[in-house]
């Protein structure tokens, strides 16, 4: 993993309907997870619509994180859809 970026990883539906399960990205500019949604949602309606609210859980080098985790360069950031169950 390159110093410079962040790993970001997508799980279950979330990889299938972005057509990638992980990827790196510049960690210019880039503080917290926030920062990261926002970049992804530039890319257009789709992640967009998958990267919104509550329609995504986040975590940060495996831990659970919100928008405002902070974020670093080396660190991996997941994303996957809440799980629901009985």
């Amino acid at each position: 993993m390159a110093e410079s970026s962040i790993a970001l990883r997508f799980f279950a539906s979330l990889r299938e309907r972005l057509g990638t399960g992980e990827e790196q990205l510049p960690a210019n500019n880039i503080a917290c997870v926030g920062d990261v949604l926002e970049q992804l949602r530039q890319r257009g309606s789709e992640w967009t619509q998958l990267l919104h609210g509550d329609r995504v859980l986040m975590a940060v080098n495996q831990a659970m994180a919100r928008e405002d985790t902070p974020v670093q360069p080396g660190d991996e950031v997941a994303f996957f859809p809440p799980v629901t169950g009985g």
